[in-house]
């Protein structure tokens, strides 16, 4: 089903401390998506980049949490123009920047949706809040503060909160949770496929269950992939890289099975850094399964 795609380039590096990140949406445009997308017979709107103030005038606040007001206010601006294409009845696609971008981008989705789920294809939580965060960094808080936890600035983006229900979430691809998202995960009964259960099962199984769970409860769902969820030999160019993650083969077929579901509604791709990457590598990736994601097929 061909579709009208608008990307949203959002070249934010606050919500961390490794710089180039900022690069990401560049990288991913430099590695051909429009013309991927094209041929696949979409109709491409590149949007351009949402503006996002340059790390040396920013000021952090009295709060434990990393450029908070800055990030709040790139991720005003985010939801604000993802409210508009979703209102044109285009398909937005976002291209980070570092994961803080998805508070803004599922501010601006979920308003469109009485059941928004989230499919969070990553090697970390992103439950933290500043309370069990290490670092006060907000790449860590996204879904978080998307479920309505946190600190009122990101909250309230958008001007409702939360933006999506606990039982309409699934985690794939975890391996990396600090204490508090363990236990936030298990009191809110957030779904979870850790790399455990992708080894175990197999990640057919994985995503024939991860859209079985989604798609009667839920009336769009939204596609938020870290590049981190894939193993580091495969997607070297992320700032925080873990060991033992999603091979580049299954992640083309999770996203050829949710191509075949015709469940997603919107999506973002994440953290592609080009400063720590190998030749493009890692936004090259990123491009190829936004081709398997948009029905790109071998035969």
């Amino acid at each position: 089903m061909k579709k009208n795609i608008s990307i949203i380039g959002v070249p934010m590096d606050l919500g961390q401390m490794r710089r180039g990140v900022d690069m990401g949406p560049s990288a991913i445009r430099y590695a051909g998506v429009a013309e991927r997308l094209e041929r696949l017979g979409h109709s491409i709107n590149d949007l351009g980049n949402i503006e996002i103030a340059q790390p040396e005038r920013v000021h952090t606040s009295d709060s434990t949490l990393r450029n908070l007001k800055a990030v709040a206010e790139g991720n005003l601006k985010l939801a604000d123009k993802v409210d508009e294409v979703i209102a044109s009845k285009d398909f937005p696609l976002v291209f980070g920047g570092d994961h803080s971008i998805a508070i803004g981008t599922l501010a601006g989705v979920s308003k469109h949706y009485e059941n928004l789920g989230v499919i969070w294809y990553d090697a970390h939580g992103d439950l933290n809040t500043s309370d069990t965060s290490p670092s006060g960094n907000i790449h860590g808080m996204p879904l978080a503060v998307s479920l309505g936890i946190g600190d009122e600035s990101l909250t309230s983006i958008g001007g409702y909160s939360p933006k999506v229900k606990p039982e309409n979430i699934v985690i794939i691809g975890a391996r990396s949770l600090d204490e508090g998202e363990r236990e936030l995960i298990k009191e809110r009964g957030i779904k979870v496929f850790t790399m455990h259960e992708v080894d175990r099962m197999g990640m057919t199984k994985v995503m024939e269950e991860a859209v079985n769970y989604l798609k009667d409860r839920t009336d769009g769902v939204h596609l938020s992939l870290d590049l981190d969820g894939l193993d580091p030999s495969d997607a070297p160019g992320v700032g925080t890289p873990v060991l033992g993650g999603i091979s580049y083969r299954e992640s083309h077929l999770a996203m050829e099975m949710l191509a075949e579901s015709n469940l997603i509604t919107s999506a973002e791709f994440v953290e592609v850094n080009p400063i720590l990457d190998d030749k493009n590598r890692t936004a090259s990736v990123a491009v190829a399964l936004m081709g398997s994601l948009f029905g790109e097929k071998l035969l």
